[in-house]
């Protein structure tokens, strides 16, 4: 016996990261928005189905996990489902930081992008907020992800500042490095090296090869391997050198050494367990 009832499944939270009011996944088999507003940004990704839904009196349809909605704050919209099997969608609410009020009207005029890269990057940084201790990444990929929104919106002279590039990614690096255990913000990065936290991001890629989260994952993933090579135990490593605890230390651990902490650390002891012995005198 089939249960033909409507399946809804969702999960939402307020992460620490500035700029994202909420994070939201649905999963609806049937379901209809009556006309309503947000104070925010409406960012969805589709990763099933399809869904009409009208903005400013005007109707639009989005279909397929290539899809970008961007809906603006301040404006009615409605949603329904448009397949027997319903969509599911994962959604960030973005307030003005992240993107200025004064480009709603092209929002308007243009709601639905089929944009592959601009698609990939919202899924990085949904999995990035999905993920403890990820805040600084997930800052990072929000920086791309609104530098490629503000093209959409016309606006590509505040996308893409890029002068000074070099000077600024050697001084963004001097703060990483100064900062390990601790860690900085975005946010507080770009004030206090007087940069656009994109053009941080953009820097340092540009510079280093890597973007500035994943240098300072590696230099604490360091930190750790001599810690670890001392005796301590990777619970007290992890927050040491600056993880959210010792999952998210065994998690970036293993991906970069190939070896659980825990593991790394016992070979160690025994290695240092099989030293040389002393000789005996004759």
């Amino acid at each position: 016996m089939t249960d033909d009832r409507p399946r809804t499944r969702i999960s939402a939270w307020s992460p620490a990261v500035a700029g994202i009011a909420e994070v939201f996944h649905a999963d609806f088999t049937d379901h209809a928005y009556p006309v309503h507003v947000h104070d925010t940004w409406d960012l969805m990704i589709l990763d099933d189905g399809a869904v009409d839904f009208a903005v400013d009196r005007r109707r639009h349809g989005a279909a397929g996990s290539g899809t970008v909605v961007l809906l603006p704050p301040g404006v009615p919209h409605d949603g329904k489902t448009v397949l027997p099997s319903g969509f599911r969608k994962r959604v960030l609410y973005l307030d003005t930081r992240v993107l200025p009020e004064r480009l709603a009207g092209a929002a308007v005029d243009r709601p639905v992008h089929g944009d592959g890269l601009l698609r990939d990057r919202v899924h990085r940084l949904h999995r990035a907020l999905a993920a403890p201790g990820e805040e600084f990444e997930a800052e990072s990929r929000l920086a791309l992800v609104r530098e490629r929104l503000l093209g959409h919106l016309g606006d590509v002279r505040t996308a893409n500042p890029e002068r000074g590039a070099g000077r600024t990614a050697a001084a963004l690096r001097e703060l990483l490095d100064s900062r390990l255990s601790a860690g900085v913000t975005l946010d507080e990065a770009a004030a206090l090296l007087h940069a656009h936290p994109t053009h941080l991001v953009r820097s340092f890629r540009q510079a280093y090869g890597l973007p500035p989260h994943a240098y300072l994952t590696a230099r604490r993933i360091d930190r750790a391997r001599r810690l670890l090579l001392t005796g301590r135990r990777a619970a007290e490593v992890a927050t040491a050198v600056g993880f959210y605890d010792q999952a998210h230390l065994n998690r970036h651990f293993t991906r970069h050494v190939g070896i659980a902490p825990g593991r790394y650390a016992a070979a160690a002891a025994s290695h240092r367990g099989l030293g040389p012995r002393p000789s005996r005198p004759s």
